[in-house]
């Protein structure tokens, strides 16, 4: 079994330099890690994570082996690895197995190699890790601890697990505490996402119609962050909470084969696959971009558009040029990926830093609560979100009020009323 497999060790010296700039910005995590060093509260046990291999994931990486980990690591997306970030990883003694570009049988191969080296903590982004586990290697199963997902829709995926009797071991979904949906789904997908499409097409955003598909956190987040760029912003949803939600923020709401017509830019944040079908692409403007923010690159359905296109070009380097038998020209990003990390650097480590904070003190809390969790999907506990939030505002020079023990009486109390 080989103990890495990357695409260059030389570009290590870069990769450093890239975590040490995500270290000075993540000081949460730097917290705990400094904490995890003298306590050890991971000693001698193995881990293996999924995840997008960034900057931002190694600090957590970091973190874990400070804790005593024995850490291996493959990407959770093809095209979203930082090879420099991979190589120094390696240097520092992770079995990674990850590089940018990879095909489906080798995405799906550096996922079997972090199996292979037995992890008992599983930490996922998407659930392809764990569902492989369940899948193909059953002789792992009895061991793993507890599993952590960092996604909504790998949240979606384990719940299915469950529903369906197949989950053999806990899961903590991470995606689910309030400082880590409210905060990195909302802030940095808006931020980060906006950041993709910018930095692959230099369009300009005012006076465009953008069009979101899906008003969940991430969805929110990237409505704003375009409206505050000068677009005008159009809301596609299904479920009637939200989209009343998306009317009562400003925005205007319709199905999406009405704004097919009049978008400018389409972005995906869904989580469910066929959302922008044939029949939308066939309703488009001449010159219509394409993005997907989603984990998975469903949203936007390839197949269709291949088949609509009398031919593709490449025109700048994260932008594919779909050609319709009558001139028209649809223009898709990062080949249907997250838009935010194939063609951007993705989320601030500021706001990674509560995530992976998460993450980090997850994987603590389930050591310690060994063999009490039943297979089942669970919500991060109120502690660790809340012991997050108050090292976040440490960090940042907050202070904040306390409840005076009269009003913790109060509002315990049912007997106090008018």
């Amino acid at each position: 079994m080989p103990d890495y497999r990357v695409r260059d060790l030389d570009l290590a010296p870069e990769g450093r330099k890239l975590i040490s700039w995500a270290e000075a910005h993540m000081p949460v995590l730097m917290r705990i890690r400094k904490r995890f060093a003298k306590e050890r509260p991971l000693e001698g046990l193995r881990i293996g994570c999924c995840l997008h291999v960034t900057k931002e994931t190694a600090v957590l990486v970091r973190t874990l082996m400070a804790g005593g980990a024995e850490v291996a690591l493959c990407g959770s997306n093809p095209l979203s690895t930082n090879d420099a970030v991979a190589a120094a990883l390696v240097e520092d003694g992770v079995h990674v197995f990850a590089w940018r570009g990879l095909s489906r049988d080798e995405y799906y191969w550096c996922i079997e190699q972090v199996i292979e080296h037995g992890p008992r903590l599983v930490h996922d982004d998407g659930a392809d890790l764990i569902a492989t586990l369940h899948e193909r290697h059953k002789e792992f199963l009895g061991q793993v601890v507890c599993g952590f997902e960092e996604t909504t829709t790998g949240v979606i995926r384990l719940k299915a697990m469950e529903r369906e009797g197949v989950l053999a071991f806990p899961i903590i979904a991470v995606n689910e505490a309030r400082t880590k949906r409210m905060f990195d789904n909302r802030y940095g997908t808006g931020q980060s996402v906006i950041d993709g499409l910018v930095r692959a097409t230099n369009v300009l955003l005012a006076g465009k119609t953008v069009v979101v598909c899906g008003y969940g956190w991430c969805g929110r987040g990237i409505a704003m962050r375009a409206r505050g760029m000068g677009a005008h912003v159009v809301v596609c949803e299904v479920d009637p909470v939200k989209a009343l939600e998306a009317v009562m923020d400003g925005y205007q709401v319709m199905p999406l084969s009405e704004a097919a017509r009049v978008g400018d830019i389409f972005i995906t944040a869904t989580g469910c696959e066929k959302v922008i079908r044939r029949e939308h692409m066939e309703l488009m403007k001449d010159g219509a971009i394409l993005a997907n923010a989603g984990h998975f690159n469903v949203e936007i359905w390839l197949p269709d558009l291949d088949e609509l296109a009398v031919r593709k070009e490449r025109v700048r380097p994260c932008v594919e040029a779909y050609v319709l038998p009558d001139g028209r020209r649809l223009y898709l990003l990062g080949e249907g990926r997250l838009v935010n990390l194939v063609c951007a650097d993705g989320h601030p480590p500021d706001v990674m830093d509560m995530s992976f904070a998460n993450q980090a003190l997850c994987a603590e809390y389930a050591v310690r609560h060994e063999g009490e969790l039943e297979p089942r999907v669970y919500l991060v506990p109120e502690e660790v979100d809340m012991a997050v939030a108050r090292l976040k505002l440490e960090a940042l020079g907050v202070r904040i009020d306390e409840l005076t023990p009269e009003q913790e009486a109060y509002l315990a109390s049912w007997r106090l009323g008018t």
